[in-house]
């Protein structure tokens, strides 16, 4: 029996970045134990074009980035194993306009499926999951993607999938996102800090505090920090020029964001943001800003 004919939809799919991340060390089975503080932003964004496709099909077109038009899109996954785990899988033609820029720790890909995850639970109806379904699915699928279903800023512990939600505010400041044309590999970025480290560590971080509602916040935004930039700045010592420049700019704050390569900068006044929003691009940086509320 084929699924009900469904309505077209547009998804909007935000990014976010790390305030803060820090690596515990390498674990027993190979992941890596994590301790970061997750920020949902409302730019840069993906759109997700959602159109009744032919009987129990998935389709996809990217203009952008066509190399996405294939079953490795995590969007596909993510519709493939909600129709495994419930029995609605329906044909879709979907039209991703890809903005989040790739390989940028800005987690575009899992924000993505995020999206569809939640599209889909909400047209299953009575075959929809329940919340606790629906983050472990969304954990099979990626550490980041759990995240993305929240509303809100989260601390992630483990490999990222265990998720408190953080009592967190950037209110009255702006954002300035960097997103150079330069792609880190995750899977490179543990492996190199694996090297640096003798993949262990014992650290304490001095960017945050336990609260007793286990929602710590950060100390300052002068202290938020990322243990990826040492080998991430090593080996594209451009990201760090940037930092650099985001800093001397006026900002409060600069950090890399996840494993790179964007970088993201607070500022207390808005016009010195947009002033160095300006000469970044300049330097052929694309730029993304936020007054966060």
């Amino acid at each position: 029996m084929r699924n009900r004919l469904l309505n077209p939809a547009t998804l909007v799919a935000s990014a976010k970045i790390n305030l803060h991340l820090e690596i515990i060390g390498l674990r027993e089975d190979g992941y890596h134990e994590l301790r970061t503080l997750f920020f949902p932003v409302d730019t840069p964004c993906d759109l997700i074009k959602i159109e009744p496709g032919h009987d129990e099909h998935f389709y996809i077109r990217c203009p952008e980035k066509p190399e996405l038009e294939t079953t490795s899109n995590l969007m596909y996954t993510a519709w493939k194993r909600f129709g495994e785990a419930t029995g609605f899988h329906p044909g879709i033609f979907v039209t991703l306009t890809k903005n989040i820029p790739m390989g940028g720790g800005l987690g575009g890909g899992s924000s993505d499926a995020a999206a569809m995850l939640t599209w889909l639970n909400t047209e299953a109806g009575d075959k929809g999951l329940s919340q606790e379904a629906m983050l472990s699915l969304a954990a099979s699928l990626g550490a980041d993607v759990p995240f993305f279903l929240m509303d809100g800023p989260a601390w992630a512990t483990g490999i990222g999938d265990k998720l408190e939600p953080a009592s967190v505010t950037l209110s009255g400041m702006t954002l300035l996102i960097a997103c150079p044309d330069i792609e880190v590999s995750t899977p490179w970025a543990f492996s190199a800090w694996d090297k640096k480290n003798n993949a262990t560590k014992v650290h304490q971080s001095l960017t945050t505090r336990e609260s007793d509602t286990k929602t710590p916040s950060p100390v300052s935004p002068r202290e938020m920090t990322n243990d990826f930039e040492p080998v991430v700045f090593e080996k594209h010592p451009r990201l760090q020029e940037i930092k650099e420049k985001i800093m001397t700019s006026g900002a409060e704050t600069a950090a890399m964001s996840g494993s790179g390569a964007s970088l993201f900068g607070l500022y207390q006044n808005r016009d010195t943001a947009m002033i160095a929003a300006k000469a970044l691009e300049k330097d052929g940086i694309e730029i993304f800003t936020m007054d966060c509320r």
